[in-house]
């Protein structure tokens, strides 16, 4: 790929797709499971979804500012104008792996897709009841002709472009593929045989056009813009205008076409008039359009052996049950998902939930699941009388539905619910719960840097705090009080929120090291976020290593700085960890004369995270667990299976293992976690031994 850089600067959205790459590298990967590697690729698809309908889509709106360029100097016209060609090559990528290495394999594997024009009589037959009962009444065909305008497409659709003809003339309709009906639709008595549900209706589609003969049908895929757009003066409450926003994204402009390869220039040039899209952002593909089916298809494999071992996190058992309190008061706890089971979460909402000691819950909900038990225990808590205050960030982007719906719930459970603050995305991840004891009042407090999902904590890696420190417990309910009432507190014990403070304290202790690293004490910064591209934390990065010091960083996805550039960066390492689980947690660490200052947080190093978001960052004070943190940040940095690693010229390479013992960070920390579960059955085992031992009484006459 390409690279567009002004050293040491390389382009956000450039970096972003070489992201994407290396996402699809484990697709192409051998080595992983083949369902797992087809997931992969799905999931390449639905990356790309999302940096188009968000990250294309802003570049489309800005194109015309020609006085706006990035840090490499590119206008957003010819920034859009170089995405959207490098977008095309990785579509290439994406249908080459889906075609040469996937599809084969899956075949061959038992998970045969089936095309419309491959059905035999019998298998049409097979299929016509399930068509004629569960999809035709779902089906609506659109015609598009001078008596009725083209039909309005809604974002992230599958659609089916119908040529049609009668009586010498030519006609053209279009057909939705609804998505309420599962997308992989098994052969009946045709053993690990499927079809595509689009592929499907194309079998069967002259039910919907009597009288016409159909001649052609085509597949193709459509994204809009859904920036979600919030003016800080706008509407009369926030939640009211994220709701009208809503409805007003789902008719953004159309940010990207994709159709199947075939189609007619005819039926293209309308297409693309009629849905107003740039020729430069349309593709044509050699397969099925939307790789998002392939998840779905490989639910039907057979072959365990193709899918990662499942496991399952190490789960304190004192963190089970009602004796969470006791555990949490003992001393700071440390977690780390999915190597740690998120249920002491899950449970210290519940447990405070039922304790009639506990007085008030109060907590941040940035994206939660579908059936989510936190929000479940918060109105058991409501309900019981307790005081419980949620702020729900209502414009989480994709989730701002989901968000909206659960927000409208708690509150008619009892919960005082926050929608959120004007200008400002509430990211910070808190839960603060308030009990009685005795004549005290003690705070209980989790900080993370993940989201309160119990979902997605088993397949993103986090790092979440559980501790009753007095200090941090005023710096929270301090956090709290600013997020839902007014209050400006001039200083925080422990604790640095954005706006602005974790940025100032990043700056401090980046100084701190540079100074003292002229005063030739030893020292070190180790880095880990999901993405690098606020420019003036680049810069403080660049001069940090520039005076000499020593800087790792492990970036998941965006990395807009190279390293290695003369005279710049010299000292500045960047990794990129891809593997079965998603890196998610922020990790900050600051380390003079072997004594180490570790840092965890809610923000990535993005200027939204740092200047237009509530984010904290907090300490680990424990020296045992602020030790973890730098030995698990040190198995990542030595990690050689699932490592890239950033070039000077803005490649990523994979590490060189020649005559080097293979180092797999999420899977050693994954066999730690086993072992750890192993040692407390053991002991458990011991314990229960101990206590059944035979023992002799002694003689009662005896004296």
């Amino acid at each position: 790929m390409v690279v567009q850089q002004g050293e040491p600067y390389i382009n956000r959205e450039v970096s972003w797709l070489a992201f994407n790459g290396r996402v699809l590298d484990e697709a192409r990967d051998k080595t992983n499971p083949l369902y797992e590697r087809a997931k992969f690729l799905g999931i390449t698809q639905s990356n790309m979804d999302e940096w188009f309908q968000v990250r294309v889509a802003s570049l489309f709106q800005l194109r015309h500012v020609k006085d706006k360029v990035d840090a490499t100097g590119m206008t957003p016209h010819e920034q859009l104008k170089l995405v959207s060609k490098l977008a095309g090559e990785q579509i290439n990528e994406q249908y080459h792996v889906l075609n040469r290495l996937i599809m084969p394999a899956l075949k061959k594997d038992g998970l045969q897709l089936v095309l419309a024009n491959e059905l035999t009589v019998a298998q049409r037959q097979e299929l016509l009841h399930y068509f004629q009962t569960s999809v035709l009444p779902i089906l609506t065909p659109m015609a598009d002709d001078q008596t009725r305008p083209f039909p309005f497409l809604a974002t992230d659709t599958l659609n089916l472009a119908v040529k049609l003809r009668r009586k010498g003339q030519e006609r053209f309709a279009i057909v939705q593929v609804p998505l309420i009906l599962n997308r992989v639709i098994p052969i009946p008595e045709s053993t690990n045989q499927y079809i595509l549900l689009e592929e499907l209706i194309k079998a069967f589609i002259e039910a919907l056009f009597v009288g016409y003969s159909v001649e052609a049908v085509y597949h193709f895929h459509i994204l809009r813009d859904m920036e979600l757009d919030i003016a800080d003066d706008e509407g009369p409450n926030l939640l009211a205008e994220v709701q009208q926003k809503l409805f007003e994204r789902e008719r953004g402009a159309v940010i990207r076409l994709v159709h199947e390869k075939g189609m007619t220039k005819k039926i293209l040039t309308r297409l693309i008039k009629a849905l107003h899209v740039h020729e430069e952002r349309v593709y044509s593909v050699s397969g099925p359009v939307d790789l998002g089916y392939l998840s779905e298809l490989v639910k039907y494999g057979q072959n365990d052996a193709e899918r990662f071992t499942p496991f399952k996190g190490f789960l304190d058992e004192r963190l089970a049950d009602e004796r969470i309190f006791e555990a949490i008061d003992a001393g700071d706890i440390l977690l780390h998902h999915p190597y740690d089971s998120f249920t002491p979460v899950v449970n210290l909402i519940h447990q405070a939930a039922k304790d009639p000691d506990v007085l008030a819950i109060k907590m941040t909900l940035y994206r939660v699941s579908g059936n989510s038990p936190i929000i479940a225990a918060l109105s058991d808590a409501a309900r019981a009388g307790k005081q419980v205050t949620t702020l729900v960030e209502v414009k989480a982007r994709f989730d701002e539905e989901n968000n909206v719906h659960w927000a409208q719930e708690l509150e008619r459970q009892g919960v005082h619910v926050i929608y959120g603050l004007k200008g400002l995305k509430t990211h910070a991840k808190i839960a603060l719960v308030v009990r009685r004891e005795g004549d005290d009042i003690k705070r209980y407090v989790h900080m993370g840097t993940g989201n309160y999902n119990d979902v997605t904590a088993h397949f993103y890696t986090d790092m979440g705090l559980l501790t009753t420190n007095a200090e941090i417990g005023l710096d929270v309910a301090a956090v709290f009080n600013v997020l839902t009432g007014y209050s400006d507190p001039d200083y925080f014990n422990h604790v640095y929120m954005s706006p602005d403070g974790i940025r100032d304290a990043l700056v401090d202790q980046l100084q701190a090291v540079k100074k003292a690293h002229q005063n030739g004490q030893s020292v070190k910064v180790r880095l880990k976020t999901n993405s690098l591209s606020d420019l003036k934390m680049i810069d403080e990065i660049v001069a940090t290593s520039q005076s000499g010091v020593p800087v790792e960083m492990i970036v998941r996805g965006i990395s807009m700085v190279e390293p290695g550039v003369a005279g710049k960066t010299e000292n500045l390492a960047i990794h990129s960890i891809v593997g079965r689980l998603l890196e998610h947690s922020r990790i900050y660490i600051f380390e003079i004369a072997g004594q180490q200052q570790v840092f965890l947080s809610s923000a990535d190093l993005m200027s939204r995270n740092l200047d237009r978001r509530i984010e904290l960052m907090f300490p680990i004070l424990d020296e045992a667990l602020a030790a973890q943190v730098v030995a698990d940040f040190d198995l990542m940095w030595s990690d050689n299976v699932k490592t890239r690693v950033l070039q000077v010229d803005g490649t990523w390479k994979k590490v060189n293992r020649r005559n080097v013992a293979a180092i797999d960070a999420q899977e050693q920390l994954i066999q730690q976690s086993l072992e750890r579960q192993k040692n407390q059955k053991r002991a458990y085992v011991d314990q229960l031994n101990n206590q059944t031992q035979f023992q002799p009484m002694n003689n009662p006459f005896q004296k």
